[in-house]
């Protein structure tokens, strides 16, 4: 086991269960929500037709849930968070180790703006690497429901 991922995880426990915290607003476009389509051969009506989908109970296009789920990693960029287990050093690399939970719960339409919330809910220390639980919430401007609400880990490996 390394000192270094010993360290960095006494300091998460003391982040795990505190309140969330938001990040900033971002814009989902109807071209960003095209591109996500043609990236992903995903092309159903209800993301790409604008005419097609005003015509059904959305009122028009809607972002593919996928591409709401991979707006997490923008959306996180913008998120305030305690980063102080890095300033311990020996951090080799952070990856994405996965995600559990996830769930799409409220459409995300075109032009909608949404941002992230975070909450440390769990954390593991794995031999020379930390693993990390994020409650996620994507949360849409101007609406009582978010859009989706998903566990990611990442683990921190130090040297």
């Amino acid at each position: 086991m390394s000192e270094n991922a010993q360290k960095a995880f006494e300091v998460m426990q003391n982040t795990i269960g505190l309140d969330p915290v938001a990040g900033e607003w971002f814009e989902i476009t109807q071209e960003r929500i095209n591109d996500f389509a043609d990236a992903t051969i995903d092309h159903q009506f209800i993301h790409v037709d604008v005419e097609r989908a005003s015509q059904t109970p959305f009122g028009g296009t809607i972002a593919h849930g996928f591409l709401t789920l991979s707006m997490l990693v923008h959306l996180s960029t913008s998120i305030p968070v305690n980063t102080s287990y890095k300033d311990i050093g020996g951090v080799l690399m952070g990856i994405n180790y996965g995600l559990n939970k996830v769930r799409f719960i409220n459409p995300v339409s075109a032009g909608s703006r949404v941002r992230a919330t975070s909450q440390n809910v769990d954390v593991v220390l794995k031999g020379n690497a930390v693993d990390l639980t994020r409650k996620m919430t994507v949360e849409i401007e101007g609406q009582d429901k978010p859009a989706l609400i998903a566990e990611w880990i990442g683990r921190t490996v130090f040297s």
